[in-house]
């Protein structure tokens, strides 16, 4: 008889959510219970959930009722959880509701259900000894929340203001996820570039000697560690211009995630966004005069209230001119306590998806030209998959699980986390082909 409790858990949502995931996947094994596969081999479900947008809290409510159906101890955690009384009208009988980052709460709460094995060796285990990610990539959550008040977003409301991590502690992390064996590092939050912002940019004395609170101290610091840097959700600051010369010099990877929502200026002041895009045109062409190689994503809203035939006009007359190498678009949804929900003129839902696929189409067209301009050059990329038959791996302009994949076929003896150099032999609108050089 297995007298070990076993916790089953289920991970929704983004990167940082994962992040959240591991810190309580660790606790839960350091406390020394036994992680389950499945609903019927757990003794509790921990349900981490998703509350950005309607389409991720449908999601979340329904794994929510499947793990009350199939287990019936559930325990909730992460952004829809804070909202309690969503949760709860729908399913009264949860164990427990916890917000995001609430590690010790869930714990509390795992606890007060099933006791945990006495044994204290656990204790032993570090912070994140679980990890969701392939061994040879991993997250590095730098801070908590946001200080933005978009209209459309209600992460702050979720998530609460912005909370950087020290620096020191985030660099102490990288350097065990390093050890380990990570070969790749993506440094997440909700607002990385105001990264330190709510510290006043202080200065600390760590290991590494004594170091501001800010997102370019924290990159040059972690470009020293020998691997790939990738930074993730940089709010367009002018402190961006700082990091574009680092990424020119190789410190970190030449990989730019700043998303700008739209191109109207009358959209972005209703979005409460920099409004801007003639602006943001010059700095897209600065940054590749100064980084070539640069690759830049980032991400839109298409029918947000009050968009026009010319507004919209406005948005597809950027991407042509920008030529972004990754764009994504999602059709705005009004999620319940944004302040967009207020204004007039709400889009109706046919004409935002017929919006959407023109949005794709175009985006499509620039990512198979600029796509098709790399054939013939040489790559090295990081092997994500491989198998008797292939393997597929990533450049440095392409994040794990958004961005494109080059296709190897040919290449048959290789391990995920290899780093192989390639030629790019043909191209698509999305992933590449190539053969080992």
């Amino acid at each position: 008889m297995n007298l070990i409790p076993t916790i089953g858990f289920v991970s929704l949502g983004c990167p940082k959510a994962t992040v959240d995931s591991e810190r309580i996947l660790s606790q839960i094994r350091a406390d020394g219970y036994r992680l389950a596969n499945s609903y019927s081999e757990s003794d509790l479900v921990v349900v981490n959930t998703c509350g950005f947008i309607d389409a991720a809290i449908e999601e979340s409510l329904d794994t929510i009722g499947e793990a009350m159906e199939q287990n019936g101890q559930v325990i909730v955690t992460g952004c829809l959880g804070g909202d309690r009384e969503k949760i709860l009208s729908n399913y009264p009988n949860v164990l427990a509701v916890t917000g995001p980052n609430s590690t010790k709460e869930v714990m509390e709460s795992i606890h007060a259900t099933v006791s945990p094995p006495q044994d204290p060796l656990t204790k032993l285990l570090p912070d994140r000894e679980v990890r969701l990610t392939p061994d040879h990539y991993a997250y590095l959550k730098i801070s908590e929340g946001c200080n933005q008040h978009c209209s459309f977003c209600i992460i702050p409301s979720l998530r609460g203001k912005l909370v950087s991590r020290p620096i020191g502690e985030v660099l102490g992390e990288a350097e065990r996820l390093v050890e380990s064996g990570v070969k790749e590092l993506l440094v997440v939050s909700q607002d990385s570039a105001a990264y330190g912002a709510d510290l006043r940019y202080r200065s600390e004395i760590t290991s590494n000697g004594v170091l501001s609170t800010r997102i370019t101290t924290l990159a040059e610091e972690l470009s020293k560690l020998g691997v790939w840097i990738r930074l993730h959700y940089l709010y367009p600051y002018p402190v961006i211009d700082q990091l574009i010369p680092m990424m020119a010099e190789g410190k970190i990877l030449p990989y730019l995630d700043v998303p700008l929502q739209h191109a109207s200026p009358a959209i972005l002041k209703t979005m409460k966004r920099p409004a801007d895009s003639e602006n943001a045109l010059r700095r897209i062409e600065k940054w590749r005069e100064i980084c070539p190689d640069i690759t830049i994503r980032s991400t839109f809203i298409v029918g947000f209230p009050g968009e026009s035939e010319a507004e919209f006009g406005e948005l597809l007359d950027f991407l042509e001119d920008a030529e972004l190498d990754r764009a994504g678009a999602f059709t705005y949804s009004p999620v319940e306590g944004a302040a967009a929900n207020q204004l007039p003129n709400q889009i109706d839902p046919d004409i935002q998806q017929e919006r959407l696929e023109q949005f794709m189409r175009v985006q499509s067209e620039i990512s198979a030209r600029k796509l098709q301009n790399r054939i013939g050059e040489t790559e090295t990329i990081i092997i994500d998959s491989a198998t008797s038959e292939g393997a597929v791996g990533r450049s440095r302009g392409d994040a794990p699980e958004i961005d494109g994949e080059i296709h190897l076929p040919d290449a048959t003896n290789l391990s995920c986390g290899d780093m192989v150099n390639v030629r790019i032999v043909a191209a698509d609108e999305h992933d590449l082909e190539g053969e080992l050089i």
